[in-house]
């Protein structure tokens, strides 16, 4: 990393340590998105790395960042959290109902989407737990990136499906539905793995890929928290205050 990435990459780390959040400097860090992959990839290195989220699914989302690709993060195992979730480990949690996909197979940089079809081992219902090192959301393409996609924690179901599941992911948290979008705009299972292989070089066998959330992102509180599809859940008890 050159001296503008190690010094934003700093900033990150305190506002994270500290729980409080930064405000968002835009292109005055003179960090570009190459400069925030190398934070994140400096902050979580390969070794660690057992998979992938994408981020900035939808084409329109993408244009208010001025991007005209989707982003990721990454995952490390201890990022995957149990059936009980204490809220006080993150700064402003927020819950997304996703979908994840495991790799049985490895998935080169210049696959084809048949090729990544035949790579998908199966499919879980997830929860991406966002949190955030900038204050209230607010960020530019290059600080989300940098701040590795917003990633927090990540919850997986247990019943693995071997297609993508059809339908509307739902969030419900103590029993009021708080977020829903249909798994259609997600997009292309194929292609967005091939995108994503090409971007990190490759991808292993066994990774995590989580494919990113066709619902608003709602604030996490205490309660039951449950993401439904179709007949299969995945259920988690929030604990702890913000």
């Amino acid at each position: 990393m050159d001296h503008a990435e190690d010094i934003l990459a700093k900033a990150i780390e305190q506002a994270r340590a500290t729980r409080r959040p930064l405000a968002s400097r835009a292109a005055e860090w003179g960090v570009d998105l190459a400069g925030a992959y190398r934070i994140q990839r400096a902050r979580l290195p390969d070794e660690r790395c057992i998979g992938y989220k994408l981020g900035l699914i939808s084409p329109a989302k993408q244009r208010q960042m001025g991007l005209n690709q989707p982003i990721y993060g990454r995952i490390s195992r201890a990022m995957i959290r149990e059936r009980v979730v204490n809220l006080s480990d993150f700064g402003q949690p927020r819950l997304e109902p996703e979908l994840a996909v495991v790799l049985r197979s490895p998935l080169p940089a210049d696959a084809e989407p048949g090729a990544a079809t035949r790579a998908v081992g199966g499919i879980f219902l997830g929860v991406d737990i966002l949190d955030s090192a900038w204050a209230d959301y607010r960020f530019s393409a290059v600080e989300v990136v940098a701040d590795n996609a917003s990633g927090g924690g990540f919850l997986l179901g247990e019943r693995l499906h071997e297609q993508m599941p059809d339908g509307e992911l739902r969030l419900y948290l103590n029993g009021e539905l708080r977020a829903a979008g249909p798994v259609a705009a997600l997009g292309n299972l194929a292609q967005q793995l091939c995108w994503l292989a090409q971007a990190v070089d490759g991808l292993g066998a066994g990774q995590i890929i989580f494919l990113g959330s066709p619902a608003q992102a709602i604030p996490a509180t205490p309660g039951v928290l449950e993401v439904v599809i179709g007949d299969d859940i995945v259920q988690a008890q929030l604990e702890g205050a913000v």
